[in-house]
């Protein structure tokens, strides 16, 4: 089959017409609409056949958008069809009619989000965390991939969300990155994308980001030293509001703030001195068995009666302490430089430089997974009987303010 065009004649060929290279393509020019020059021309690649005993003609796209040995390979491949009993221009009309189908169906970022935050909503039981999700994504990741199907989103779309608070606020950036993450691998099993995910850490963004840890130190709950814990805990204890009562619980049980504030009568044996904090209420999603000491116990006796449901009740009827509560009581005591988290720091730090208590001890009184996992599988029990110990070791150390500690003379003892 001859093939009578070079790329110079399609480039410079003006007169209109169609004019045939060979194997069914054509090339059709004719003259521009654009009123820019008076023998401006369009060039636009054909491909012929006969259909049903007729002659038909195909689009197979502009030149120069389509080169002529790229027109050449798409007759190529029309005419191979036609080898195989299709119909070139049935099958590129249903081609366009998936694809137009397939955008249609085509969530976007922000509508995969909200179905991920929906799907594991039942999962996370504090609604603030719900919220905390819908606006990271919306505020920060919004603007720039929110509107864009969920199959566009790439590593360049990642980076223009990230690299610009990456710096500045490197722990809510994070956070952002890992939110992303997690809507790209639910979309992709949901089949909503294909391929690998652009918002991974490990092996991907971590080459092109430093890590958090290299950009801004990681800031902890502000903690009251332990050795202040004994004058603080006397002064605490001067203080007869209810709000006064849990945060004093809290510290001798070493509990998070959530766990405390909501705390109901019928998570209490007060005969065997154990409170079995609910699964629902705790962070690892697990029931946790906290031993209680006699201080705890008489802190409890103290506040029994206010209400029958709820261990410390709010100032309204049949709610529980709000979380804000304890905060408060900090800032009355003038403590403003601690916080209510940071008591578990407190309490981790006496653990770790005023006892021999193993560290896991402590850790499993803070209900902090261990990080070891084999250790985890093989670990059945919660060590009820060493944390009961231990916690009331901790509450006679809180009950015990602290003492200035003894000077010695150098010189008396030398020699």
């Amino acid at each position: 089959m001859a093939e009578r065009f070079t790329a110079l004649f399609v480039k410079h060929i003006k007169r209109p017409g169609k004019y045939p290279d060979g194997g069914n393509l054509y090339l059709k020019v004719r003259k521009s609409t654009r009123k820019i020059k008076t023998d401006a021309v369009t060039k636009s690649w054909l491909f012929r056949y006969s259909r049903f005993g007729k002659e038909t003609w195909m689009g197979l796209g502009p030149y120069p958008d389509v080169s002529l040995s790229e027109a050449r390979d798409l007759a190529t491949r029309e005419r191979k069809k036609r080898l195989q009993g299709i119909d070139p221009l049935t099958d590129k009309r249903a081609r366009q009619t998936a694809a137009r189908t397939a955008h249609e169906n085509m969530l976007t970022f922000a509508e995969c989000a909200e179905l991920y935050i929906e799907s594991q909503a039942p999962g996370w039981s504090n609604p603030k965390h719900i919220e905390q999700w819908r606006n990271t994504l919306a505020n920060l990741g919004g603007p720039i991939i929110g509107h864009l199907p969920v199959d566009q989103i790439d590593t360049a779309l990642i980076m223009r969300c990230l690299e610009p608070i990456w710096a500045t606020k490197t722990e809510t950036a994070s956070r952002l990155r890992g939110r992303i993450e997690a809507v790209l691998d639910w979309s992709a099993v949901r089949g909503y994308r294909k391929g690998n995910n652009p918002a991974r850490w490990r092996g991907h963004l971590d080459k092109l980001l430093p890590r958090p840890s290299q950009v801004v130190r990681v800031k902890h709950h502000p903690a009251l030293p332990f050795t202040e814990v004994g004058q603080f805990m006397r002064q605490l204890r001067e203080d007869t509001g209810v709000a006064a009562r849990a945060l004093e619980l809290l510290i001798l049980t070493a509990a998070r703030t959530n766990e405390a504030t909501k705390a109901e009568w019928s998570e209490f044996d007060l005969n065997r001195n154990i409170w079995v904090v609910p699964a629902e209420r705790m962070k690892s999603k697990r029931s946790h068995r906290v031993p209680l000491s006699t201080a705890a116990v008489a802190t409890l006796t103290t506040v029994k009666g206010l209400d029958s449901t709820y261990v410390f009740p709010g100032h309204k009827r049949n709610t529980h302490l709000s979380n804000g509560a304890m905060l408060q009581v900090l800032r009355r005591l003038e403590r403003t430089s601690v916080t209510v988290h940071g008591f578990r720091s407190t309490f981790r730090d006496w653990c770790a430089e005023s006892t021999n208590y193993p560290g896991h001890v402590a850790e499993m009184a803070l209900a902090h997974a261990l990080r070891d996992k084999t250790e985890a599988a093989y670990r059945r029990g919660d060590l009820l009987e060493k944390r009961t110990r231990l916690m009331a070791d901790w509450a006679r150390y809180c009950s015990k303010p602290s003492e200035p500690a003894a000077v010695i003379s150098i010189r008396k003892n030398a020699g």
